[in-house]
């Protein structure tokens, strides 16, 4: 028993020693697999292609009537009478009836003027009967010689006939003194603003409203000087007051209404830079904002900030890049053997969406124009999406193979080489 309690520990470690060198003989083989590849960004591409390009020139401004007049009377008087039309966006026709004073005293200034003009009258017929009963006395005397004009009343005749025509006037004054009591529209417009109603008495200075003519509006549009050579734009010379060539068609829209857009033309070009922004300035036309074509839509307000795309120039064989894979505002991203690469470009013309890319872009470059943030050149890239069109798996892994291929033969051959190195070291 005594014998066998003292073997105990040396059986134990003759099994422990057994186990160590088991252990040392055969250690756990590592699992060795290809090693993850670093995560690829999926990227959308556009193929470049040389194009013909419709410049669109981009603007702003407020739009303003094409002629905005204060209502004045030219008489004074109580209002008795206004338009359902004489209101605040009220609109009206040329030579309707807005307003209408009390014409009483007018009527009876009438009825003053023909009263005189009816006894300037009668002295006048007067007058011409004594000049020819005078002419005949002159006569009957035997008196051969001429009479001279005195003798003939003719300074009396004259005077007769300045009263006439004093009376006619006064009439025609008071006439045209009561057909100013209805104030009439001049032209076909739009009330933008009413100041006064019935009941009011109004002088000739006081003012009725402010009114526009709504035949067309217009917009006044700065153009950037960098914009100017590729735009045609309409220029008055000395003998023509505007040029009837190159309106160019514009496009106005606001962004307070969805999908609301208006068509119009610029007529005219100012005749001086802006003092402040040394800018030049087009004017944009759109006729009949309130006709029966805006009846489908919202009509353009007086006084509302609009955006607007005025057609420029074409330009042949122009590369487009939109501006979302432009950095800084000098390179841009190709892919080139699977890889980002940096190229640097030189920019022609630029607007809010795109732009004419003069050098730095080939035909056939596949440009990335995925936001990438903080990247740097050489990095890999599968392309999800190219020219609009998303690529399946099995052809997003088939680009990803080619060109991860070269990286992976070199992974495999590394691993061989440190495997036989250890199975070296073992034995």
């Amino acid at each position: 028993m005594i014998n066998k309690k003292k073997l105990l520990p040396f059986a134990v470690l003759a099994v422990l020693l057994l186990l160590a060198y088991i252990v040392a003989s055969n250690p756990p083989q590592t699992k060795r697999g290809r090693p993850s590849a670093a995560p690829q960004l999926n990227v959308e591409v556009l193929t470049i292609k040389k194009q013909n390009i419709a410049l669109k020139i981009d603007s702003y401004g407020i739009v303003k009537p094409r002629t905005q007049s204060v209502l004045l009377p030219q008489v004074s008087g109580e209002i008795n009478y206004i338009s359902p039309s004489f209101r605040d966006g009220g609109f009206f026709e040329k030579g309707e009836l807005l307003v209408k004073l009390d014409d009483r005293d007018y009527t009876a200034e009438i009825n003053i003027a023909k009263a005189s003009l009816f006894s300037a009258q009668q002295a006048l017929s007067e007058e011409k009967a004594r000049v020819e009963q005078a002419k005949q006395d002159w006569e009957r005397l035997g008196n051969t010689n001429q009479p001279s004009e005195l003798v003939l009343r003719k300074p009396q005749l004259l005077a007769a006939e300045a009263k006439v025509f004093s009376a006619e006037a006064s009439l025609a004054k008071a006439e045209l003194a009561l057909e100013r009591t209805e104030i009439k529209a001049p032209y076909t417009g739009r009330i933008l603003l009413k100041e006064v109603d019935i009941g009011q008495v109004v002088s000739q200075n006081t003012k009725l409203a402010d009114i526009y003519a709504v035949d067309y509006v217009e917009v006044r549009l700065p153009i950037k000087n960098n914009d100017l050579s590729f735009m045609q734009l309409p220029e008055a010379t000395r003998f023509s007051a505007e040029s009837k060539q190159h309106q160019p068609s514009v496009t106005i829209f606001s962004e307070l209404v969805n999908q609301q857009q208006w068509q119009g033309k610029v007529v005219r070009t100012e005749g001086a830079f802006d003092q402040n922004s040394q800018q030049l300035f087009v004017v944009a036309q759109i006729d009949d904002p309130y006709g029966v074509e805006a009846a489908n839509g919202l009509p353009l307000k007086i006084g509302q900030y609009v955006s607007a795309k005025i057609n420029g120039k074409v330009i042949d064989n122009a590369i487009k890049v939109p501006n979302k894979a432009i950095y800084q505002g000098s390179y841009v991203f190709i892919i080139k053997d699977g890889l980002l690469m940096r190229k640097e470009i030189a920019i022609d013309w630029q607007n809010s969406e795109f732009a004419m890319v003069a050098k730095g872009l080939d035909e056939e470059d596949l440009l990335v124009i995925t936001s990438l943030g903080q990247v740097n050149s050489g990095t890999p890239v599968s392309i999800s999406i190219k020219d609009g069109i998303a690529l399946n798996n099995s052809a997003r892994k088939h680009k990803v193979d080619e060109q991860t291929k070269g990286h992976k033969g070199k992974t495999r051959n590394s691993q061989h080489k440190e495997s036989k190195t250890k199975q070296g070291a073992q034995s």
